[in-house]
């Protein structure tokens, strides 16, 4: 799957939803905005994850619901959710 700002989003909050058993329409997208990641993980490798030391342009989507931040980073090629509960996971990609 190739995504855009809006499909990255869109998938985004589908996960959160999934993970904490809420309804989509719970999550609120806080920001997204552009960034510059270190590394083709996007700076959020997953565990003996070994990835290409070049910068990737994508977007740094910023979630919250309960009260709760969740932050999702995303290129055109993946999608990765960044720190849950102190791991980082490969969504899609």
């Amino acid at each position: 799957m190739s995504f855009n700002q809006e499909s990255a989003v869109k998938k985004a909050k589908t996960d959160l939803a999934e993970r904490l058993s809420v309804s989509d329409d719970e999550i609120e997208t806080v920001s997204v905005s552009e960034k510059d990641f270190p590394d083709m993980s996007l700076g959020a490798p997953v565990a003996d994850e070994m990835s290409a030391q070049m910068i990737s342009s994508g977007w740094q989507i910023n979630l919250q619901t309960g009260g709760e931040d969740y932050e999702y980073r995303a290129d055109k090629y993946q999608l990765r959710l960044y720190d849950f509960d102190g791991t980082n996971y490969v969504v899609e990609s």
